[in-house]
């Protein structure tokens, strides 16, 4: 690979100009394989042009897409925040492409053929049936040829358990010689499994008709294929609404996710369907430079073999895939699969002539549609001009995509001696794999974004603190291990800026000039200068997060093993990691217009729950002082419970009712034990109650500090609970070892019992090997000296466990 990469022309960098004042930074760029001086091309370095691949909008977003778009919303931050440019940040949807012509088409097919059968019984009727059964048919001998052709929903499971046994099997390391041939096989494997499933459940359908919703709900996925190979030429070119009513959907829906997970919006948007016209305009020059052709169906190709005789150069983000024809066959896209008239098979679509059932816009060559790379190029074209600073986009699209749109533009914005360079810098997000394979919504083996911050293992702020902890051109592995990673950083700042921000409210307004600080200050604050450091070096060093979240940590662990700090050191240090975390994105309300801020979002219990919560923690904080004084006075204790007031303009809502009910039943079990003149435990053991259960439920913890400080009241976090699920699951250990090991001296317990029951006279007489033994029953011949000591010694003890 690397040989192949020094043939191609060196990358040429923007010039930096005098007057730009720019930082020290470097990008990992994918068009060079190497960190890169980031200049931009402004004269005066202030705006970045920057233009991001984006989704293609025919389902929901998967977490596949939560890592692309994340770590792209990071480093635009940093660069933004950061540094300080001004980033004009153009992103498209992809409202057509093969998928969604299929799927529009496919989802139209199927709500019109239910719309035919909604007047029938709710039942699956005859006419439905003989469809599905004949759908049934024509989706197995599609995707599973390997069954008999005469298989039926009655002989299906054993025909697929007798054609797929083996090849349903995951595959053996032994079968795969190469990483790439190991995930083919496993790619393969897992289609396989999904079409058998998707026939599976067909079957019992087909079998056990029910009513029509869950009759459909289970063949849905066989029909759509067979209703669109019956009726997809009767669809009429020209209308468009199909396709658009299902991008428009779920390009809602995709940004709805991409603010859930605290992605900033582009600062243009823009669509292929909008720009068709645009698209027809550049290929009819890139034809005219010489670097495309029509054929006489009226697709049109770009010709690399003119482009690279031209002395441009194709392929430059990954040579090694130049002729890798399953990349080139997969960059076409499916609906373009069949023969085609282009001259050579490396050559790729710009503009696609439409088939029957077809959307189609009108062209010089004919009524057709964009090829799926132009689109890119002729909408940043467009936007942003002849030259982008950054192109960005999953590492997935290096080739063919971002090798392709490279070649298009350079044919249209380059002239005779003169070769324009259309990207500067690329970058390519890595993917997120799940048992190494790379997420992908055709092999089903994705969660949706939706699904996962609908749980409670992951929030917005854990998925991004996990991508901001792995270098962003990585592909990321979700194990436990990692999540345990992300828990542990998150949890470790949530108490690092509860406390801080605990220190805020209760310090004097007070400064201390560096002359009064104490040495532990000052260790810190040149921890702190060090860390500061650190992090530009990290940031300018392609944006290297994972060393910033290292040494936030490292920090953050200092002060917290630091002796007698003050406050307003705490609180310095506080904010500067506030700063830093705002930057990243990992808070949806932070402000860096405010220098004083300290954390982040979701420090606080609920609003409902304060009027309640905190006097419930100052009425168990003086309980407990008075049950630790040594001398516990019931009288006060009462007169507390009865004391304690809730502000009368705070109605009890049905959203604190909770709140309101854990307060009253403290304060009635208080007044219960302090009339029986209850011992200092039982407070106790009541406080504890209120902390570890009521609270607990309701999402609340009272961490108790020594005294004479208060209780800290903040809501669960996630290293909370697992650190409690830890020690019960540690308990659960111990008790499990505690009672093995009494079961152990039970079994001893019952041995030495019924060895006791042997009469020590006969004690050695049983033994075959001794041959003689004097009165005492003890051998005497052929036993050595100190043999013979330990034989009397055992002898006496067996005598006094026989006389118990």
């Amino acid at each position: 690979m690397a040989s192949d990469a020094r043939k191609q022309p060196p990358w040429i960098p923007p010039q930096a100009r005098p007057n730009a004042q720019l930082p020290r930074l470097k990008i990992y760029n994918s068009l060079t394989r190497s960190k890169d001086d980031f200049v931009p091309i402004d004269p005066t370095g202030e705006t970045v042009t920057w233009y991001a691949c984006g989704p293609t909008v025919y389902e929901d977003a998967h977490l596949g897409h939560a890592k692309n778009y994340v770590s792209t919303d990071i480093i635009r931050r940093i660069m933004k925040n950061y540094f300080g440019f001004r980033v004009k940040f153009v992103m498209n949807t992809t409202d057509l492409d093969d998928k969604i012509i299929l799927k529009g088409r496919q989802q139209y097919l199927l709500a019109r053929f239910k719309q035919e059968h909604a007047a029938e019984d709710d039942s699956a009727s005859d006419s439905v049936l003989v469809e599905a059964k004949a759908a049934f048919r024509h989706y197995i001998g599609k995707n599973l040829p390997s069954l008999p052709s005469d298989t039926s929903p009655e002989t299906f499971s054993e025909a697929a358990n007798k054609a797929y046994k083996e090849k349903a099997e995951p595959p053996s390391p032994a079968n795969t010689s190469t990483v790439k041939q190991g995930e083919d096989v496993a790619v393969a494997d897992l289609l396989l499994r999904a079409h058998i499933e998707t026939a599976r459940s067909a079957v019992e359908a087909l079998q056990v008709p029910g009513k029509l919703p869950d009759f459909f709900a289970k063949t849905d996925d066989i029909l759509l294929p067979y209703l669109d190979a019956l009726h997809s030429a009767e669809m009429d070119s020209n209308n468009r609404k199909i396709y658009l009513e299902l991008t428009q959907k779920f390009e809602r829906r995709f940004f709805e996710d991409m603010d859930a997970l605290n992605v900033m919006a582009p600062d243009q948007l823009t669509r292929v369907t909008e720009y068709v016209p645009q698209i027809v305009r550049i290929i009819e020059k890139i034809v005219a430079n010489g670097f495309g052709y029509a054929t006489p169906d009226g697709s049109v190709y770009f010709d690399i073999d003119s482009f690279e005789k031209a002395g441009h150069s194709y392929s430059r983000l990954e040579p090694w895939n130049k002729n890798d024809r399953a990349l080139q066959a997969d960059g076409e896209g499916s609906l373009s699969k069949g023969g085609s008239m282009k001259r050579s098979e490396n050559h790729f679509a710009l503009w696609k002539a439409s088939k029957p059932g077809e959307p189609a816009w009108p062209s010089p060559w004919g009524h057709g549609r964009p090829g799926w790379h132009i689109e890119c190029s002729a909408m940043a074209s467009e936007v942003i001009g002849k030259t982008i600073d950054i192109h960005s986009g999953g590492i997935d699209l290096r080739f063919p995509h971002h090798d392709n749109e490279l070649a298009q533009s350079e044919a249209y914005w380059s002239t005779p001696g003169c070769q324009v360079q259309w990207t500067n810098y690329f970058i390519h997000m890595g993917q997120l794999r799940i048992r190494g394979l790379k997420m992908s919504k055709s092999l089903k083996n994705y969660t949706t974004i939706r699904s996962v911050l609908s749980q409670k293992e992951w929030s917005a702020r854990s998925l991004r603190i996990c991508f901001l902890l792995m270098p962003r051109q990585d592909g990321i592995e979700v194990t436990d291990e990692l999540l345990k990673a992300v828990v542990g950083w998150e949890g470790k700042l949530n108490n690092f800026f509860l406390k801080s921000l605990d220190l805020w409210k209760h310090s004097s307004p007070k400064t201390t000039t560096m002359k009064e600080l104490g040495i532990a200050d000052q260790e810190l604050l040149s921890a702190l200068d060090k860390a500061k450091t650190d992090v530009d070096i990290a940031l300018c060093d392609s944006f290297n997060t994972s060393a910033v979240m290292r040494i936030l940590s490292d920090l953050v662990t200092e002060s917290n093993s630091a002796a007698a700090l003050s406050d307003q050191i705490v609180i310095l240090l506080a904010r500067w990691a506030t700063r830093i975390v705002t930057i990243f994105g990992l808070d949806p309300e932070g402000d860096l217009s405010n220098p004083d801020r300290i954390g982040w979002s979701g420090l606080d219990i609920p609003a409902p729950a304060k009027s309640y919560i905190y006097p419930a923690s100052q009425l168990r904080d003086k309980i407990r002082t008075l049950a630790c004084s040594g001398s516990v006075d019931h009288t006060v204790i009462a007169k507390l419970a009865y004391g304690i007031t809730i502000a009368a303009s705070t109605p009890v809502v049905e959203s604190s009712r909770p709140y309101y009910q854990v307060l009253q039943q403290f304060r009635t079990d208080v007044k219960v034990l302090a009339a029986q003149q209850a011992p200092a435990k039982d407070l106790l053991a009541l406080c504890d109650q209120l902390r570890d259960v009521h609270l607990w439920n309701l999402g609340i913890y009272l961490e108790d500090r020594n005294n004479p400080q208060p209780a800290l009241v903040r809501p669960l976090d996630k290293l909370l609970i697992e650190t409690r699920a830890e020690r019960k699951s540690a308990g659960f250990a111990k008790a499990k070892a505690k009672l093995a090991m009494e079961a152990r001296e039970a079994e001893r317990e019952k041995e030495l019992r019924e060895r006791a029951k042997l009469d020590p006279p006969l004690m050695f007489k049983t033994s075959d090997d001794y041959l003689e033994w004097v009165e005492s029953s003890t051998p005497t011949v052929p036993v050595s000296n100190n043999r013979r000591k330990k034989l009397v010694k055992e002898w006496e003890k067996q005598k006094k466990r026989h006389a118990l």
